[in-house]
């Protein structure tokens, strides 16, 4: 295994920064789209050997330091026997959603034999690249999958439905998350024992809450998901606002931050704690001088020691796959 990614996630001095782009292996790149005409999402990530040929897509053009799978954070939803399905145009649709107390699910599936295919991906990719780059496991955070399960389908920016649930149903809105952290923490395992070299919690909608009600329902939560497995951790949660040093506190080794917050500052704030990001994905439907430019200004605001260069959020799929070349070139040509 290269284990450039993983030095920098332990907080280690690098040569360079190791380098990899959230959601990298998506419709930006045209074989990816080629090959999504002939499968449902579901299907592309249900079938090991196709989302393995999506995994390594990225690696085909510009070698990674970090194979992120192909999969989708509302796998979990499976052994809670909660049935979804991506709509084009509309995002996932939950099609039997949380709206009362009563259907907050009681118990879980066995996650091992429910999301089995899973394991095989990273099995697979584990044989074929696992030697070379880092492979990246990842799961939803329980505040954000509990948003998309009580919405039953896109909600917006403010995720009303979910918060409004918390008010309306306190007691069930903790069961909840406490029904989704179970689910995700065997995941992690799962991914874990099936060769993850390291872990990601896309709790995105985190942002949303209050700090105090972050600090009493979520952290912990997230505390359980980071305590179950060894590897490396990293936690996203997009426009974390004043929520850092709680981030930091949230037993993840690795804090991934948005565009929205500045890097210079952030390592500041968050002294010795590694950090993951944080270039405007947007900045890559420049050219590729005006990339490397600010890719190059993000790198140096972090620093050498625990960094893990990434976008604030995930590639836009109207990017120029020559300019998501330039970013990672930009790092793999850096020296410190």
């Amino acid at each position: 295994m290269s284990d450039l990614l993983v030095r920098a996630a332990r907080g280690e001095r690098t040569e360079r920064p190791p380098v990899w782009l959230m959601r990298q292996a998506g419709r930006y790149i045209p074989e990816y789209r080629e090959i999504r005409e002939d499968y449902t999402f579901r299907e592309a990530i249900s079938t090991p050997e196709v989302a393995e040929r999506i995994t390594l897509l990225p690696w085909e053009i510009f070698e990674p330091d970090g194979l992120v799978m192909f999969s989708d954070i509302l796998t979990v939803l499976e052994p809670l026997g909660l049935d979804y399905h991506i709509e084009s145009g509309t995002g996932p649709v939950v099609e039997n959603p949380v709206t009362r107390p009563s259907e907050v699910p009681e118990d879980h599936a066995d996650v091992r034999e429910e999301l089995d295919y899973v394991g095989k991906l990273l099995e697979r990719l584990q044989h074929s690249v696992g030697d070379r780059t880092s492979i990246i496991g990842f799961a939803g955070g329980p505040f954000t999958l509990a948003a998309y399960a009580v919405a039953g389908q896109p909600a917006g920016k403010k995720q009303k439905p979910i918060r409004r649930f918390r008010v309306e149903y306190p007691e069930a809105f903790e069961r909840l998350l406490e029904r989704f952290a179970d689910v995700v923490v065997e995941y992690v395992e799962y991914q874990v024992e099936k060769g993850a070299d390291l872990v990601q919690l896309f709790d995105t909608y985190a942002g949303l809450l209050t700090p105090d009600d972050y600090r009493e329902f979520v952290q912990p939560l997230h505390r359980r998901v980071f305590d179950a497995v060894e590897v490396p951790t990293v936690v996203f949660v997009r426009n974390p606002g004043g929520k850092l040093d709680l981030l930091a506190d949230s037993g993840a080794d690795v804090v991934s931050l948005d565009w929205t917050v500045d890097m210079a500052d952030a390592r500041e704030q968050l002294g010795d704690t590694p950090v993951q990001g944080n270039l405007d994905p947007s900045y890559l439907l420049g050219d590729e001088e005006f990339v490397r430019e600010k890719t190059e200004r993000v790198i140096e605001k972090a620093g050498p020691e625990g960094h893990i260069l990434n976008l604030g959020h995930g590639i836009d799929r109207e990017t120029p796959v020559e300019n998501a070349t330039a970013f990672v070139e930009t790092a793999k040509e850096w020296e410190w």
